[in-house]
């Protein structure tokens, strides 16, 4: 476990190049190198066992996407292997040199969110990973938590999820673990089976978020939240713990107005950010999936089976309209919406965005006029029709122009997507119309498949996302840290 901080830093890359005599360019030079040994025999018998090396990794590839529930009794899956890479990550190592090791300093937010919709928890937890950084912290992570009562499952709607999925399982970069960039002497987060070790209960100070910041008052913007607490942090022992009944540091009241929007310029240009990136589980469901919403011919396809692409930073992929449609019980969200004039998250409220929602007047405390539910249910729940009619609409803008193929992110039932498709389908001019109940995902995926959802539309030529919801603008929040046209970002 012994390691370094100059082990950590990756070694630089020598030039592929080199001098070679002039008069080495000959006639020959001018086909490629590997033609000059090749016969026909040889040739016929690389390319059968080319097609023989697809066929394998076609066939191994097809077996590892089927849905393996049975083999697990239809128990969801705990991925121990995941929080296990957590726990070997070389940071964890006492003897490290200060700012890590057992002189280092840490941040704990017991207080951080669970039993709540992973964009929720996603955003929040970014900006905590951000505090950390700014105060030369350690962040201390821990699961995506539904439930704290130490049991494996919870129940969600009747049907069984798992209580928590390590990080890993969802993200990389410095926020779950991961190294930042050479040069960047921060300290790396670590997991909280370390921070007990490094930092047990008797040397922790344990304080409430209250005593810094109010998350309350509606003149505190998430940029000053962060500067109050990186003040702060100065003065405190190497090892902060946030009680876990106090109110979240960046709350939902921050994040659900353009209070958010304070701590962008830092945020922005943070490795928080800048070294973001799907865990490979993520990416691996991305790329298996892409023929249904991006078609490729069948060698890009051959050759993404064999390389990984560098997905980072997630080019846009020319052509594809993802729209984010939200369904269930999320009608009944939008009315409480009305009721209390909600405005839309945070982050989708960059003034440059050309969509900006104005709540309507409300008919009193906790009240909503028969008008108001309706401009919310259409800008929050809308129905076929409304969607059809706002995807129309955005085509025929300039940044529309192109659009050949839809993804729809959705939670709706099948039949009522495939109404949908249909509905969008006799617009014309689509390639591909295909929703999140389309894909292929293996045992694993089938429970973080909001944030192969994501991937999806963050890579979108176009999004139109719902200005409500906490994943439309952790999407939209990432096309615009990878400075996007804005007016690619639209809203029901």
């Amino acid at each position: 476990m012994l390691r370094s901080l100059s082990q950590r830093m990756p070694k630089s890359r020598r030039s592929s190049s080199y001098d070679l005599p002039s008069n080495f360019y000959d006639k020959h030079s001018l086909r490629p190198w590997w033609s000059r040994f090749l016969t026909k025999r040889i040739l016929r018998v690389s390319v059968f066992a080319l097609l023989c090396f697809f066929a394998v990794r076609i066939f191994t590839g097809l077996s590892s996407w089927q849905d393996h529930s049975q083999d697990h009794d239809g128990k969801p899956p705990l991925y121990e292997q995941y929080h296990k890479r957590e726990l070997e990550l070389p940071q964890h190592n006492p003897d490290l040199p200060y700012p890590e090791g057992k002189n280092g300093q840490y941040i704990w937010m017991a207080n951080h969110v669970h039993a709540s919709g992973w964009g929720n928890v996603m955003q929040e937890h970014l900006l905590n990973a951000h505090l950390a950084y700014m105060s030369n912290r350690a962040l201390v992570f821990n699961n995506y938590t539904w439930n704290r009562n130490g049991s494996d499952y919870s129940d969600f709607n009747g049907h069984l999820i798992p209580s928590r999925i390590p990080l890993a399982a969802l993200i990389r970069g410095p926020a779950a673990g991961g190294p930042f960039p050479p040069g960047d002497p921060a300290p790396r987060a670590v997991v909280k089976e370390y921070f007990d070790q490094v930092c047990p209960p008797s040397e922790r100070h344990v304080m409430m978020s209250d005593e810094v910041t109010n998350a309350w008052e509606e003149n505190i913007h998430a940029g000053m939240v962060l500067d109050a607490w990186v003040e702060k942090l100065k003065h405190l022992p190497r090892c902060v713990e946030i009680n876990e009944a106090s109110a979240q540091i960046f709350s939902i009241w921050i994040f659900g107005s353009k209070r958010a929007l304070g701590i962008w310029q830092s945020l922005k240009n943070s490795p928080i950010l800048t070294e973001f990136r799907w865990s490979q589980l993520i990416e691996d469901a991305f790329t298996a999936n892409r023929h249904l919403f991006s078609p490729t011919s069948w060698l890009s396809w051959l050759t993404s089976l064999v390389y990984t692409p560098s997905a980072y930073p997630y080019d846009v992929i020319p052509g594809l309209l993802v729209l984010h449609v939200r369904r269930g019980d999320f009608e009944g969200h939008c009315l409480h919406f009305a009721r209390w004039s909600s405005q839309w998250n945070g982050f989708n409220q960059f003034p440059e965005l050309p969509d900006q929602f104005v709540p309507p007047p409300s008919a009193g405390w906790g009240e909503a006029t028969e008008e108001g539910k309706k401009i919310y249910l259409r800008h929050c729940f809308p129905d076929i029709d409304q969607m059809v009619e706002r995807v129309q609409e955005i085509r025929n803008t300039p940044a529309g122009q192109g659009l050949k193929n839809i993804y729809i992110m959705t939670n709706g039932k099948k039949p009522w997507v495939q109404a949908l498709k249909d509905a969008l389908s006799k617009t014309g001019g689509w390639q591909r119309i295909v929703s999140s109940r389309d894909l292929t995902l293996n045992w694993e995926q089938q429970y973080v498949a909001q944030s192969v959802d994501m991937l999806i539309g963050e890579r979108a030529q176009v999004l139109i996302g719902n200005g409500f919801s906490s994943l439309t603008s952790n999407i939209v929040m990432m096309r615009m840290a990878r400075d996007l046209p804005p007016d690619t970002n639209r809203f029901w």
